[in-house]
């Protein structure tokens, strides 16, 4: 028979799970819903087409600030000079940010990959040809490189790990509640032995590892 401690004891502990589980779930919302959809959109991307939109822009680099590219190195890895980058930022719109540039003697280089498409801009050393382009991919591509963190910066890598920490308190919570009231569920533990038994199953008979 249970004592009041007892009482007490279990009392505190559903009141204590409950709020972070109901915590996690609140600050987790979102992010899973974005991460099941694109999910789907990511299992089923070779049946969604989407025709990639091109824009290439030329421009002219002025003297002075040709100039400045001169001074550069002639290889290696280094940003452009902040005035280059305003000037670029404004004439072909392109927002380098201090990326990198690749320098050789005859251009300079940067990649500028992004969710949802690609881009790279060219600068000729010689004669200040600026050549930039931009690919977009859609809304879905966008969503699904968001998914997978790819090229997305350190703000959204951040965010995914929070995310996928709530998720764990979620999760964790969820399960350490499922014991709490499995004795009045029957089915509790059936179902949650199908839900890792199904997966495992799947990738031992159908997925060639």
């Amino acid at each position: 028979m249970k004592t009041a401690t007892d009482q007490h004891r279990r009392s505190f502990w559903l009141k204590q799970l409950h709020q972070w589980h109901w915590i996690s779930a609140a600050v987790s919302l979102a992010g899973m819903l974005l991460f099941a959809a694109t999910g789907f959109t990511l299992n089923h991307a070779g049946q969604i087409e989407a025709e990639p939109k091109v824009v290439d822009r030329k421009a002219q680099l002025p003297a002075d600030l040709l100039a400045q590219l001169a001074k550069g190195p002639e290889d290696g890895k280094r940003p452009l000079p902040i005035k280059v980058e305003a000037w670029l930022d404004k004439a072909v719109d392109a927002d380098i940010a201090r990326r990198e540039g690749e320098w050789s003697a005859e251009e300079v280089y940067i990649a500028l990959a992004r969710p949802g498409g690609d881009a790279w801009i060219s600068i000729d050393r010689a004669t200040g040809a600026v050549e930039h382009e931009k690919t977009t991919r859609g809304a879905i591509s966008l969503l699904n490189d968001l998914h997978k963190g790819r090229n997305a910066g350190k703000a959204w890598g951040w965010f995914i790990d929070i995310f996928a920490g709530a998720c764990v308190i979620f999760a964790v919570t969820g399960l350490i509640l499922l014991q709490f009231h499995a004795r009045a569920r029957p089915l509790t533990w059936p179902l949650v032995g199908l839900g890792l038994v199904a997966p495992v199953l799947l990738v031992i008979l159908f997925v060639h590892l």
